[in-house]
């Protein structure tokens, strides 16, 4: 397994040779980058400059992990879920042109107040998955949902969505959230989704989650990709990444 970083918060206000300096500077071996975020790798880039951005990480010791969107499949309106399914399709085209080996999408919760039963919204976000996850694999890209949502971030309902899904282009992003604790231990729900984590994305490897259980049972499963680290922006980032570097290696070294 290797470690890096989201740039959700902690890299928000980074440019691109900020975030490779940093995270080389760091340990950091890749990184997801977050969509509207100041690096600005978003769809609106041209050719040449998809091609420069290949380029800056080709050049450098990190890897362009994935892209993160906010794309999400829960939307009572269907026009709505067909333009997030079709920007979802730019994005995957976005990251093949940028290097990168997959995109991170989201359900972003239920729709139950409004009547609609749990089931019919995750069978919705599931089959919309599909069709993205068909459309992505023409360009190599992995289509990685992130465990997260009001309602959706229960692991049982990920696993439904990713069976109605029903495409081996289409994985789960655990997003090691405090929800899938019990009693100590996320083995429960981890048992669900493991051989469908294609990301895992972690917080600060202090306090609050089992680390080390985590990282032992990603091990046992198979996982050899990346966990990247979800953290606070903080005025002193690289003393707090190199503490994380160094709490990574001592629990999943």
């Amino acid at each position: 397994m290797k470690l890096g970083i989201v740039t959700y918060n902690i890299a928000k206000d980074w440019d691109l040779n900020t975030i490779i300096e940093k995270c080389e500077a760091t340990g950091m071996e890749g990184v997801e980058l977050r969509t509207t975020h100041a690096h600005g790798v978003e769809v609106s880039l041209s050719a040449q400059e998809r091609e420069e951005v290949k380029k800056k990480f080709g050049n450098s010791k990190v890897e362009l992990v994935g892209l993160g969107s906010t794309f999400a499949y829960h939307a009572i309106d269907s026009a709505e879920v067909k333009q997030n399914v079709e920007g979802t399709k730019e994005y995957a085209i976005l990251a093949r042109d940028v290097g990168a080996s997959g995109i991170k999408v989201r359900p972003n919760g239920l729709q139950e107040k409004a009547g609609i039963p749990v089931e019919k919204t995750l069978e919705q976000i599931g089959l919309a998955l599909r069709e993205c996850g068909e459309f992505a694999a023409d360009y190599g890209i992995q289509v990685r949902l992130e465990v997260h949502g009001g309602g959706t971030s229960y692991p049982p309902n990920i696993r439904t969505i990713l069976d109605v899904a029903d495409h081996d282009n289409v994985v789960a992003c655990w997003n090691s959230n405090s929800g899938e604790v019990e009693n100590g231990s996320v083995k429960q729900y981890f048992d669900l989704l493991a051989g469908r984590i294609g990301l895992v994305h972690t917080r600060d490897l202090i306090v609050g989650y089992p680390w080390a259980e985590l990282f032992s049972m990603l091990k046992a499963s198979g996982y050899e990709g990346f966990c990247l680290l979800e953290v606070a922006s903080s005025p002193e980032p690289e003393r707090i990444l190199k503490y994380a570097r160094a709490v990574w290696d001592a629990l999943a070294g």
